[in-house]
């Protein structure tokens, strides 16, 4: 399935482009930042960049200097307004860039992207259904931490062998698990109000949720740090940033021993 990296402020535009693109494609989200952008490019490696220009004053423009300097073998969409647009106006004189007006059906997004990307739209449609068929078949983890670009990253890392959900605090984890069962957890140790620890309390003191193996994630790299960790008795913890071949070996290793 290809990937794509939708870059811009979420909003309801957003998100509504994101539901639709993800019937079809591996869609990642991502701000405008040229740092965080510039990360993710390295971690999805994706086919496609699409970039809302809304609220175009805002963004950062040196990210087009990077996609057409650093990444010119990768097809870049943007939609906007002939107003959004206007500032980038230099760089849709390469054929890497292209721009779509807003407003825009859905349906035309996705005739631009398989155009961009050279692909036929009823080979895109089968492949996601097979990839749906996969999905159903797929473990689920749940990713538990405060740090949006952790998540991102997390995600990425993970999503193409499990179904991977995301949580930004305690609570948000504990509402998660109650609406659908993950069948691991990776638990960042170092969050704000709910930390690490008292997570895992609230999980290991319901019945329905107690079962579920838990995996520890760590900044700290210190005895003391690590001592109190292992204390609370995970499945496993990883020191940040997770080596990625490493993280998954455990996770599998743990998933077959439940």
């Amino acid at each position: 399935m290809k990937k794509i990296l939708l870059v811009g402020k979420l909003n309801s535009v957003m998100k509504e482009t994101n539901k639709f693109l993800s019937q079809f494609f591996h869609v990642q989200l991502c701000s405008e930042n040229a740092g965080v952008l510039e990360g993710m490019l390295k971690i999805v490696n994706p086919d496609l960049v699409l970039i809302s220009l809304i609220g175009a004053y805002d963004i950062d423009t040196s990210i087009f200097f990077m996609l057409s300097d650093q990444y010119a073998k990768i097809p870049v969409l943007t939609i906007g307004t002939k107003e959004e647009s206007s500032a980038f106006f230099k760089y849709y004189e390469n054929s890497q860039f292209e721009n779509l007006i807003r407003p825009i059906e859905n349906t035309a997004i996705m005739d631009a992207v398989c155009r961009k990307l050279g692909v036929n739209e009823e080979d895109i449609e089968r492949d996601s259904a097979e990839i749906k068929k996969e999905k159903a078949d797929k473990k689920r983890i749940l990713v538990v931490d405060d740090n949006g670009t952790a998540l991102r990253t997390m995600k990425a890392m993970l999503e193409e062998y499990y179904e991977v959900a995301v949580a930004i605090s305690g609570a948000q984890a504990m509402t998660s698990i109650g609406k659908k069962r993950p069948d691991l957890i990776l638990l960042d140790y170092e969050m704000p109000v709910c930390d690490g620890k008292m997570t895992l309390e609230m999980i290991r003191a319901d019945e329905e949720m107690k079962s579920i193996p838990v995996i520890f994630l760590t900044a700290i790299n210190d005895r003391a740090n690590i001592e109190a960790v292992l204390k609370l008795k995970p499945a496993g913890y990883f020191l940040k940033p997770a080596v990625k071949d490493r993280l998954l070996a455990e996770i599998e290793r743990i998933l077959k021993e439940k």
